[in-house]
């Protein structure tokens, strides 16, 4: 199972500097490479020197990041805080798995575009505007099921 997590760890002769390297061409491939950084494992070095131990680690840092995520998204239905949950979730896959360290990027991207669109005040008030208009629908609703059929609590039911 190739997860991307060992790529740039093993050099070649290719990507050493030196002096007789570094042409105007090197430093336009070193800037598109620091573009796109390779994702290294975050795991110590004695458990990446053993394959099967490597392995085990990326498949407990799986489960872990599973149930964090998994109790993040059950939170969002009940009480507590579940995008954070799965925000961590994904944050602690992405220190072993290329493509998860991708996704938490384009995450993070998406959120600070999401909070600068916020941020403008013709969203503002676009915004400030529909909540005021859906909070009067619902006190209308509200009102009009009162009017109707009064206010009747749970403990008061009479002839049921």
């Amino acid at each position: 199972m190739n997860t991307g997590s060992d790529r740039g760890t093993h050099g070649s002769a290719a990507d050493e500097s030196t002096p007789e390297s570094t042409t105007a061409a090197g430093a336009d491939a070193a800037a598109e490479g620091a573009a796109q950084t390779p994702h290294v494992s975050k795991a110590p070095a004695f458990i990446k020197s053993n394959k099967s131990l490597h392995l085990s680690w990326q498949v407990g840092v799986f489960i872990v990041g599973l149930a964090v995520i998994a109790a993040g998204v059950a939170m969002l239905v009940l009480p507590g805080p579940g995008w954070v949950a799965i925000f961590a979730g994904l944050a602690i896959w992405a220190t072993e798995f290329a493509w998860a360290h991708l996704v938490l990027r384009w995450t993070k991207r998406k959120v600070t575009e999401a909070a600068q669109k916020a941020l403008d005040p013709k969203v503002r008030r676009r915004n400030i505007i529909l909540t005021s208009v859906g909070l009067v629908i619902a006190g209308a609703l509200i009102g009009f099921y009162l009017w109707k059929y009064g206010l009747v609590l749970p403990w008061n039911l009479k002839d049921q």
